[in-house]
């Protein structure tokens, strides 16, 4: 995750996360990816169960699909994550509000002192359910927009979606419920990206997070639909603009991307030409962030209780909470992979391993790289950055 508003725009200082200590437990959300501590921020895939049909889905969910933890096991499995010290549980899918005890597992997240979010269409957020989930303390709704009415549902698969789902958005905010969009970018929408910023500008939505695409589930048949490295840096450079444009307007809209860690030196390398001083300042916390932290400051549970690095890597399965609980799971210097992801620079290949901006990558995506390559080590294929910018040529 970079923080485009945070780094380019001059919103966030490295003595802003200093001031915490870089604890996890201490720092607000905004500065949760400069942790020192990396404890994992979970995504929870609480049901395969969805009423959409979206061409990307990682998770291949449908209508039908069975629940496979019960509530009592989901509070089980909260309890152990908060003596863990996990400091954000992000509940997701599938649609998370399929389940029908979604607020009552957001409710018992933030009792035992964790930041719940969750990860949605939008398109079953009554003014009521907004209501609910303010009340129980809920920090964050992040609803998914991949496009304007047309675009969004046809790759939604449902006709519809989009305005149900700008409903959504509405009654959080009518309820006083933070709320941001999610963009998954590829060939089929990135036109669409202007648009996107005209929206968040008119509807006063104060987050938009543009991520890259990963190749996973029914993602994984959007290979050839993923943007050209060229393409990538023009996109970069119009969110850069853009996000520059609200600012300079008075429009302090966080604007994020993700799922792309090449997007961090992308930007530095900018601000070298434009302001040292603070490129030199971005650098500072591009090294706390550390860059793609899957395995390590990042983990997903998902709806059959495997673990797993990430939300999209799903090949390799770490254990099962319905058998032993994450927090013994995660630690376990007996499973190879996973050991070796908490430590991955050293494994990397390719480009990756000569990168001089490794330690603020971290090796981007493995994902890809195995989607790819079928191995992975291997550099990902994503990485936009020259031969010449990674100091290899």
């Amino acid at each position: 995750m970079i923080g485009i508003s945070k780094l380019y725009c001059s919103n966030v200082e490295p003595s802003d996360a200093l001031r915490y200590g870089r604890d996890s437990k201490s720092l607000p959300s905004h500065l949760l990816q400069f942790s020192k501590d990396k404890k994992p921020v979970i995504v929870w895939n609480i049901t395969k169960r969805c009423n959409l049909k979206c061409v990307h889905c990682y998770a291949q969910a449908k209508l039908n699909a069975t629940d496979q933890i019960s509530t009592e096991q989901a509070k089980e499995i909260l309890k152990d994550l908060a003596g863990f010290g996990v400091p954000v549980v992000l509940f997701s899918g599938g649609e998370p509000l399929m389940r029908e005890d979604l607020v009552e597992l957001a409710k018992y997240a933030v009792e035992l002192g964790m930041r719940a979010v969750i990860s949605t269409n939008g398109t079953l957020i009554t003014r009521q359910k907004a209501r609910e989930l303010k009340q129980v303390g809920l920090s964050y709704v992040g609803i998914s927009i991949d496009g304007m009415e047309e675009v969004h549902d046809n790759f939604r698969g449902v006709k519809g979606a989009f305005k149900k789902a700008m409903e959504g958005v509405y009654n959080c905010q009518q309820e006083g419920l933070k709320v941001g969009l999610r963009f998954t970018i590829n060939k089929r929408n990135y036109t669409e990206i202007p648009k996107i910023f005209d929206l968040i500008k008119e509807r006063s939505i104060p987050r938009i997070c543009f991520y890259h695409l990963v190749y996973s589930g029914r993602g994984s048949k959007l290979i050839n639909e993923d943007l050209t490295h060229q393409q990538t840096r023009k996109l970069m450079d119009l969110i850069l603009e853009k996000t520059k444009e609200l600012f300079d307007m008075g429009h302090k809209i966080e604007v994020l991307t993700v799922d792309n860690h090449a997007d961090g030196p992308y930007i530095y390398l900018k601000l070298l030409k434009q302001d040292p001083k603070r490129a030199k300042e971005v650098m500072e916390l591009l090294k706390f962030n550390e860059g793609n932290n899957s395995g390590r400051g990042i983990g997903c549970i998902s709806w059959d209780g495997e673990v797993y690095a990430d939300q999209f890597w799903r090949n390799h399965s770490f254990g099962n909470v319905l058998k032993r609980p994450f927090s013994e799971i995660w630690d376990d210097p007996n499973i190879e992979l996973l050991k070796k992801l908490k430590d991955k620079k050293r494994y990397v290949k390719g480009r990756c391993a000569k990168c001089r901006f490794l330690d603020i990558c971290g090796g981007n995506f493995r994902a890809r790289a195995e989607a790819v390559y079928g191995d992975i080590w291997a550099e990902d294929p994503a990485c936009y950055l020259t031969d010449e910018e990674i100091g290899i040529k």
